[in-house]
């Protein structure tokens, strides 16, 4: 069994401490205040003996720790006072993550995370390993699990295939894994070049980054031009922190800025128009602030993004503080997702995403981006060629729905103007009536959405199209489907509508929604439910026949 790097203590010992001084400290600080019995003097030894004890448990913690491979699991002993022991075995590995920060790299460590399928977190985590620690957990954990994959599609063989057979017989070699110097003597010609004075474990490391494929690199004109052209709702979240921490001073800021527009003087006295000036300065501020925010949180995250192939695996890398190094095994991909928004469609490009069995690093949602931009086209043949999909020829909706959509975003309308109307009635702000713009967008947005909706099914995938804002077209096998559930609400019912969900074993979201074909007419939906039903089964037979992972990792 091994240890965590020595570092880990340290950083372990500090945020212990830092607790176990804070803690008592605040506690006393505030029963102080509230009883006579505990008075503030006790902080100055409350606070010292809880930094010792934080630190005490910090340093157990560690020695305590230990982790390792056997020929069957990855094995995680941890706890100090209830011991707990994880044998996580390789045939459930879906990812091992590598992650690795700033100051982590300054230091040659590394976070190693690794994942299972059907988890919604990370299974283990090494904090902190040095990074050819790291590199050696990931490749050897990498080629344990596929050594446990490929026995298990191996057919086993007859009972007069055992009596013929001898261990004298010899072996042909797989079609796919050459034994020439670009194969199986490839390690001996790259240990050479690194000389008998390196290790073996930076020996095997680089064998297995020069066997990588190269599949994609997100140049640097795509990468500003995604950045450029997508938006983080996390940048939302981090304006608001900054909001709530400096409140006063962004408020006085906003004030400043607009007073050369008619803005009030200061936040006490104004008018009416120097009120709505202020309104509308500081949204409009807001919005670019957020924007900015989040140009430059995705350029940070994909900076660098390139895509390789190890085997049946994916690799990937991406980061520019926080560098992230993993895989995505291509049985674990669940469905294949194109996505694109409208000012990617106007320039011509669009994103690639596979959703996994299981917790992916881009979110809890499991989904990790394969091409985060490129030319249209070019993702189009990327994931013909990743899934064997043939062209869809996409049916949407009948038009009944779009008159749907058309009451539904009235509504909508109805209750902004409503909301302003109550504004008006309780604050300064007047002209109320002006919020009936709005509607004027009710049509083309009912427009735009049924246009974005379609599906289409073939012989062996299920392709559903949806979105405006963030269209996606998403690319479903049919082996892949775990439920297909068919829901109406009481409009639906009224128009002969109805909705499909086609369900995967991928973990999901609010914000990632389930795939589903929306708003066809109920007898379209019974065909495409009892469609799916019928191929589902065939494909689940085709399959057990043969070891097709059903992804091709070669798709460029």
């Amino acid at each position: 069994m091994n240890r965590l790097h020595p570092f880990s203590a340290v950083t372990m010992a500090i945020q212990q401490a830092i607790t176990g001084f804070t803690l008592p400290f605040f506690l006393v600080i505030f029963l102080s205040s509230v009883t006579d019995v505990v008075t503030t003097t006790w902080a100055f030894v409350l606070a010292p003996a809880g930094l010792v004890l934080g630190v005490a448990y910090a340093l157990a913690y560690y020695y305590r720790f230990e982790y390792g491979m056997t020929s069957d699991t990855f094995d995680v002993q941890s706890g100090v006072f209830s011991r707990r022991s994880r044998e996580i075995p390789y045939g459930r590995i879906q990812n091992v993550d590598i992650a690795r920060g700033v100051v982590q790299r300054l230091l040659g460590l590394a976070v190693v995370s690794i994942e299972t399928a059907g988890g919604g977190s990370t299974e283990a985590a090494l904090r902190f390993v040095s990074e050819g620690e790291a590199n050696r957990l990931q490749r050897q954990i990498r080629k344990r699990t596929a050594e446990v994959k490929g026995r298990q599609r191996e057919p086993r063989p007859s009972a007069a295939d055992e009596s013929t057979t001898t261990d004298e017989e010899p072996v042909e070699p797989r079609p796919d894994k050459p034994t020439s110097p670009r194969g199986a003597d490839r390690g001996r010609e790259v240990a050479d070049e690194i000389g008998p004075a390196e290790s073996s474990e930076a020996s095997g490391y680089e064998v297995d980054r020069r066997r990588e494929q190269r599949l994609f690199d997100l140049r640097s004109r795509e990468l500003l031009l995604y950045a450029f052209t997508s938006f983080r709702p996390a940048a939302v979240a981090a304006v608001l922190f900054l909001f709530f921490l400096a409140t006063d001073t962004i408020l006085e800021y906003f004030v400043a800025i607009a007073q050369p527009v008619g803005g009030p003087e200061d936040l006490e006295t104004g008018t009416t128009g120097s009120y709505g000036v202020l309104t509308l300065v500081s949204f409009v501020n807001g919005l670019v602030i957020t924007y900015l925010l989040s140009v430059a949180y995705t350029f940070a995250t994909y900076f660098g993004f390139r895509l390789s192939r190890a085997d049946e695996d994916f690799v990937y890398e991406r980061g520019l503080l926080q560098r992230y190094s993993g895989s995505i095994p291509a049985e674990k991909v669940q469905s294949v997702t194109v996505t694109d928004n409208p000012a990617q469609r106007l320039i011509g490009y669009a994103g690639l995403w596979v959703e996994t069995a299981g917790y992916g690093p881009d979110s809890s949602a499991g989904s990790q981006s394969a091409v985060p931009l490129a030319k249209r086209r070019r993702v189009y043949t990327f994931t013909e060629n990743l899934t064997d999909v043939e062209r869809p020829r996409f049916h949407r909706p009948p038009t009944i729905a779009r008159r749907r959509y058309l009451v539904r975003y009235s509504l909508i309308a109805l209750a902004i103007v409503a909301v302003a109307f109550a504004v008006t009635r309780v604050t300064v702000l007047e002209r109320w009536y002006l919020a009936v713009a709005v509607f004027t967008a009710v049509p083309p947005a009912a427009h735009l959405r049924y246009v974005n909706l379609g599906y289409f099914v073939g012989e062996d995938h299920l392709v559903i199209r949806r979105g405006f804002w963030r269209r996606r077209t998403t690319v479903v096998p049919y082996y892949r489907i775990q439920t297909v559930s068919t829901r109406r609400s009481i409009f639906q019912r009224r128009l002969g509508l109805a909705s499909l969900l086609v369900d995967t074993a991928s973990s999901r979201t609010f914000s990632q929604a389930t795939p589903t074909i929306y708003d066809v007419d109920l007898e379209d939906a019974r065909d495409v439910h009892e469609t799916g039903r019928k191929r589902l089964q065939s494909a689940l037979r085709e399959r057990a026949r043969s070891d097709d992972p059903g992804f091709s990792v070669d798709f460029t």
